[in-house]
């Protein structure tokens, strides 16, 4: 676990609220949390490449991706140890694992260990949909 490590990309708040919309803003730049089961990739199958929405770093494949029922995105393991930060989190009277994108310090969700869940890592990277952008795998036989 680290402290406050410096992204790649650094912005100011109004360039970061200049490229994302608010609802955007307030989760990967102010840490917000969207609603359970509110995010468009919570159930998605799609086979691809998770990347963050803020500055497109490849974050997770969707290989990784589990359903929790936790009523968001959940993933096992990110791409590669290194595209993910971990921030000790102690908001609201409980000690949690922020996970940030190691890019551009984007606030992603938590990861969670020790639930039971059948993954070979046993951890639960609870993702906030809005913090991430789907690009799908290309179909087999159609042309690009």
């Amino acid at each position: 676990m680290t402290t406050e490590p410096e992204p790649k990309i650094t912005l100011t708040p109004q360039q970061w609220r200049a490229k994302l919309t608010p609802d955007e803003y307030r989760v990967l730049r102010e840490a917000g949390t969207e609603r359970p089961f509110s995010g468009e990739y919570t159930d998605t199958k799609t086979q691809g490449v998770y990347s963050c929405r803020a500055c497109g770093s490849e974050l997770f494949r969707s290989d990784t991706k589990f359903e929790s029922h936790c009523g968001w995105p959940s993933f096992y393991s990110p791409l590669a140890g290194d595209t993910v930060e971990y921030i000790e989190d102690r908001t609201f009277g409980m000690k949690r694992v922020e996970v940030r994108c190691a890019n551009c310090g984007s606030h992603l969700g938590h990861v969670f260990e020790g639930e039971g869940y059948d993954t070979p890592t046993d951890q639960r990277y609870c993702i906030n949909s809005i913090s991430l952008r789907l690009q799908p795998d290309e179909e087999p036989g159609r042309e690009a």
